[in-house]
């Protein structure tokens, strides 16, 4: 059962103020060990401010020791009300830079308020003192992480790190994504235009394009999660680079699929052939724009490939 914080004792105050202290200096030390590859500066940042934290853990435990002495209770924020819930982010690899600065914000913003708060709850005054301190230093953190973020990420470290957080995102959200658009887009030209061609019936058409997709973006999704654990390559999670290379594989497969629902078969062909070129029009910009093909020679090849298998279909369709 969780306790009410105006229940807590001076000596519970301290020991949570303690333990709190502790834990985000360690969180602080995840956050520079795991984004230390990466962005080197804001790692360094991250280190400083975990020293603050030990600076103000040490200050806890002399106050704690001249009026208590050396037993610390066992108590920490979750055993009160009141307190934030906190998401393990510090645990995921590869960390997001984003992520790290906004969960640090928070930290900061609930660390003043629990010393404010524990300040007006405490009638010791050398206590009150160093909780109120402990409290102003808080608020002026959020200046202080700006002052270190200003320090440590000149011009040319914030350059680095902007162009090793676009590699990231290449890695970990632009090519698995393109992989399945393409897959998608072009595989279940075949099985479509085939049904189609055949039965010159738009919801047969549409089933077999369904079951395609469907089927496409689970088998895509299940091999890219299997293929890299992403632990040496840096391309993240396999199993949100799985889920993002089957849903795109669905989605690329779909788009030509949904004209299907049209009852007037040679309407509902029109317009899945021209969302076709639309699409191979998209995959051509998507690699021209982030993997630096020249546009051109992306839409010869994204074109080539897909008149091809689209032949195939039409003519297995027709025979």
């Amino acid at each position: 059962m969780l306790k009410k914080f105006k229940d807590l004792t001076e000596k519970e105050i301290l020991a949570i103020a303690i333990a709190a202290e502790e834990e985000d200096g360690r969180i602080y030390g995840e956050f520079a060990d795991a984004l230390r590859d990466e962005y080197p500066s804001t790692a360094e940042m991250f280190e400083e401010m975990r020293q603050e934290e030990v600076g103000h853990r040490d200050r806890l435990f002399a106050m704690f020791r001249q009026r208590f002495g050396d037993h610390i209770p066992l108590i920490r924020r979750e055993n009160v009300k009141g307190f934030l819930t906190r998401k393990p982010v510090w645990l995921v690899r590869p960390l997001g830079v984003k992520v790290a600065r906004k969960q640090a914000e928070l930290m900061e913003l609930e660390a003043s308020r629990f010393y404010a708060r524990a300040a007006s709850r405490t009638t010791d005054v050398s206590t009150r003192e160093l909780l109120n301190r402990l409290a102003d230093e808080e608020r002026k953190h959020e200046r202080t992480a700006g002052e270190l973020e200003e320090k440590h990420l000149t011009a040319s470290a914030k350059a680095q790190e902007d162009e090793s957080h676009r590699k990231l995102f290449l890695l970990q959200v632009v090519q698995p994504g393109l992989l399945g658009l393409m897959d998608g887009s072009i595989s279940t030209l075949a099985p479509l235009f085939a049904a189609a061609f055949a039965f010159q019936n738009s919801w047969k058409a549409f089933l077999v394009g369904l079951a395609a997709s469907v089927g496409a973006g689970i088998s895509m999704g299940f091999s890219e999660s299997q293929s890299d654990d992403g632990s040496l390559t840096g391309r993240g999670s396999p199993w949100l680079r799985g889920a993002i290379t089957g849903l795109m594989t669905t989605a690329g497969g779909i788009g030509h699929t949904l004209p299907f629902l049209i009852s007037n078969f040679h309407v509902a062909m029109t317009i899945a052939i021209i969302v076709v070129a639309a699409e191979l029009g998209i995959i051509s910009y998507i690699r021209h724009r982030y993997m630096d093909t020249p546009f051109l020679q992306a839409a010869f090849q994204v074109i080539v490939g897909g008149i091809l298998v689209f032949l195939a279909g039409w003519l297995i369709g027709s025979a």
